[in-house]
């Protein structure tokens, strides 16, 4: 189950915000789609894949590392909307810092993600830990047909509709660029992080 420490900001996207944090409770592609355990992604990959894996966390990390000051990614557009976001038994996604222009053009950009993620730390600020692509995926397919988003190689996991969550299809990807995550850097959880210093 997921816990929301605090909604911070009202949106004027009320349909995205709430598929954001549907989002937070979405199984990582190496799990159940049903469960919060997540099988080690790495051990699943060719060492084709995982250089590969490896270019992507390196470019998405040169993208973001202007983002490591959180007042950077805010003047940048990024804003918080929700609280830290956390599991019961996988960890948490901690921070949720979303650009919402982004969101609505529905582009994959690897230089422009739609949402930067941090970690509260216990001195009170927040530390960088990685990126999340999110496409919707009417948008996406009306002009990709057939064609669906990557980076580099790395499928976007599409949720269809009708779906569990009740939401329009949507693609995403997680990619924990600045803190490394030991089920794979591509999951939704990363078990290493955490919301216990988060006070809103």
């Amino acid at each position: 189950m997921m816990t929301v420490r605090r909604f911070v900001k009202h949106v004027s996207y009320p349909a995205i915000a709430v598929a954001l944090m549907i989002i937070s409770q979405l199984p990582a592609l190496a799990q159940d789609a049903h469960s919060h355990t997540q099988a080690p992604q790495n051990a699943e990959l060719t060492a084709d894949q995982k250089s590969k894996a490896k270019a992507l966390l390196k470019k998405v990390r040169d993208a973001t590392e202007r983002f490591q000051n959180v007042e950077v990614a805010e003047a940048d557009g990024y804003q918080l909307l929700f609280g830290c976001v956390s599991g019961d038994s996988a960890g948490a996604m901690g921070l949720h810092y979303v650009n919402m222009d982004l969101v609505s053009k529905g582009e994959v950009k690897l230089n422009r993600p739609q949402i930067v993620i941090y970690e509260p730390t216990s001195d009170g600020r927040v530390r960088l830990t990685g990126a999340d692509y999110l496409i919707l995926a009417e948008g996406w397919d009306k002009n990709h047909p057939g064609d669906p988003p990557q980076l580099m190689g790395q499928l976007f996991h599409l949720f269809d509709t009708p779906n569990r969550f009740g939401l329009p299809a949507f693609y995403t990807l997680h990619v924990w660029a600045w803190k490394d995550n030991p089920n794979g850097a591509f999951v939704n959880w990363h078990p290493n992080v955490s919301c216990e210093s988060f006070t809103g």
